[in-house]
């Protein structure tokens, strides 16, 4: 179980730092936000997988409340661009 909990947690690591990269270099703002939601979703993977391995079941409300504003933050910039915020295309 350890093992796969490690291999988890640095195939989830490499998509941070992927998708990090992402976030940096674009190449247009919808591209970035896509970046920021997968973000958001590999912490909260992250999260629950720490919670199975730590067995503290309280991560799994963080996980839950990264995942709610991560989601919320989807929706803002969806609405920002939908109102013809800028965009670098």
């Amino acid at each position: 179980m350890e093992t796969v909990i490690l291999i988890s947690q640095v195939i989830m690591g490499l998509t941070l730092l992927l998708t990090f990269v992402r976030v940096v270099r674009g190449p247009s703002l919808p591209d970035r936000v896509m970046a920021l939601e997968l973000f958001s979703t590999t912490v909260v993977g992250l999260v629950g997988v720490y919670a199975i391995q730590s067995g503290v079941a309280s991560f799994l409300d963080a996980a839950i409340v990264i995942a709610l504003m991560g989601f919320l933050a989807a929706i803002g910039f969806a609405r920002f661009l939908e109102r013809g915020g800028p965009r670098d295309d």
